[in-house]
């Protein structure tokens, strides 16, 4: 009698990120995983637009943690926000945050937002980018102030938290792709993780 065929081993997928978004997002698909904080630089190169920026970051994030564990799916994101093609980073304090919204008060800003799963050890590679158009409404100081003061979205970028009161700020949102304004964008995490042999269901 032939011998069965060898059942591949699911392999175990790592979530390359410290966003307690990304985490909340990525645990909506209720796949185990765990999480690896990816220890990247996150400075753009001189001269970097936005959404090279995020893809670059995206992959660096990635390639660290695959490093770390070379037999894992590993998910690596990153989002930058892009006014005219300037980048906006995550704003870190109060006063970053007022500066940045009221630059981006009654104008449009691209959310970039870079993906990369790969399996070090099976060679599989995919990049992907999901830009999210978002239009702010001519934002009052007051506005500005009662919501950073509500949702303190200091670790952001842009300063934009549209899954809470930040929602308030905006005209329309734009997208493919719902949850990639929130940091993770997730029908194309799926056609990845497919992609890379890890099934969704």
């Amino acid at each position: 009698m032939p011998p069965a065929p060898a059942v591949p081993i699911p392999r175990a997928l790592v979530l390359g990120s410290t966003s307690v978004y990304r985490r909340e997002l990525l645990s909506r698909l209720r796949l185990p995983f765990a999480v690896e904080p990816p220890h990247v630089d996150e400075d753009p190169l001189p001269g970097e637009a936005p959404a090279e920026l995020a893809r670059r970051l995206a992959a660096a994030k990635a390639a660290a943690v695959a490093r770390l564990h070379p037999a894992a799916v590993v998910i690596g994101s990153d989002q930058v926000a892009d006014l005219d093609g300037e980048p906006l980073g995550k704003p870190g304090n109060h006063a970053n945050a007022v500066a940045q919204l009221r630059r981006m008060s009654g104008r449009t800003v691209v959310f970039q937002t870079a993906l990369t799963v790969m399996c070090q050890e099976s060679g599989f590679v995919q990049h992907d980018l999901a830009p999210v158009r978002v239009r702010f409404r001519a934002l009052q100081d007051d506005e500005i102030e009662a919501y950073l003061r509500a949702e303190q979205p200091y670790d952001c970028a842009g300063s934009a938290k549209s899954e809470g009161l930040g929602i308030a700020l905006l005209d329309a949102i734009d997208s493919d792709d719902p949850t990639a304004l929130v940091g993770l964008p997730l029908i194309r995490t799926c056609r990845m993780l497919r992609a890379a042999g890890v099934s969704v269901f």
